[in-house]
């Protein structure tokens, strides 16, 4: 594992509170991505500066702010299933 990751742990309780994800699968996933907005928010670095094994930087940011819009976010740290969401 790496600094400013989710543990396998951490993971298993965030996982369920996914829901189901509309659109185009992502091409490295909730974890990874999840793991990006952990890196970026923990190192306090711009968008621009996330490492590229997390992918571009624009489509972790944009996937980021549809998630905040959605209620994602809100959902997940409320502990409640994202289909929950309104």
């Amino acid at each position: 594992m790496r600094r400013h990751e989710l543990s396998d742990a951490e993971w298993s309780r965030i996982k369920p509170l996914l829901g189901s994800r509309s659109g185009p699968p992502s091409k490295r996933g909730d974890r990874d991505f999840i793991n990006a907005v952990i890196w970026r928010v923990k190192t306090g670095v711009q968008w621009r500066d996330l490492p590229e094994r997390f992918g571009h930087w624009k489509t972790v940011y944009n996937r980021f702010h549809r998630w905040a819009q959605a209620g994602r976010w809100e959902a997940i740290f409320s502990n409640r299933p994202a289909n929950d969401v309104p």
